[in-house]
């Protein structure tokens, strides 16, 4: 099975979480830039807003591949003490990695968002959208800034997740919807049949339509 694109992934991911419709509490929150056309389908589906949720890995120097934490938006910073202890990463290090993840955050979220505060997660279940997860540890970061954050519920979905992902992550995260989980899963692309980037332009124009969305009642 593979998805045609984008906005049928995110249908028929849409499908699945329809238990959540029409309820003041939900926040559709979703990964730039590919998880946006997606959660734009689950919003509209369950007339709830939408917004963006900017993730940055903090990389350890000279091996960027290896993160020592990551920072999100709401100004949140997540360390993973592990790594930086077994590697005598200093603070003065750390820092200087997250003021230039912090530069790079910041000018996403305003060009996604412009001037519009982030939305309010507090005790909220927000639904969590990306465009496919393989080995997570974007989403990972995503959620356990969302905890510091004090979401109420958090929701992970997506509309293609790796088998052994999804087995790993069901215990951080109070449910996790897929349309397919496959055990063979190379890469997210591999699973749509048109699967080009997303613009920044087209995250700003869907964001935009989103705000047009009927308010749910409580």
């Amino acid at each position: 099975m593979q998805f045609r694109n984008r906005t049928e992934a995110g249908q028929l991911l849409a499908d699945k979480l329809m238990n959540y419709a029409h309820r003041a509490d939900v926040l559709v929150l979703a990964l730039p830039r590919g998880g946006v056309p997606v959660g734009y389908e689950v919003a509209q589906a369950l007339i709830a807003p939408l917004d963006v949720f900017v993730v940055r890995k903090l990389g350890v120097p000279g091996h960027e591949e290896l993160a020592m934490g990551a920072i999100a938006s709401g100004g949140v910073r997540v360390l993973n003490r592990s790594v930086i202890e077994s590697l005598g990463i200093n603070e003065e290090t750390l820092d200087g990695v997250a003021g230039r993840e912090r530069c790079e955050l910041e000018r996403r979220e305003r060009a996604y968002r412009g001037e519009r505060p982030m939305p309010e997660v507090q005790g909220r279940t927000v639904i969590l959208v990306d465009d496919g997860i393989a080995t997570g540890s974007t989403m990972k970061a995503a959620v356990e800034a969302l905890r510091h954050l004090g979401a109420g519920r958090i929701v992970v979905a997506a509309p293609t997740a790796a088998l052994s992902t999804v087995h790993e992550m069901r215990s951080d995260v109070d449910e996790f919807v897929a349309v397919m989980t496959p055990a063979d899963f190379l890469g997210v692309g591999q699973w749509y049949e048109n699967f080009s980037q997303t613009t920044d332009d087209e995250v700003r124009d869907l964001l935009a339509r989103a705000s047009r969305f009927p308010n749910p009642r409580p």
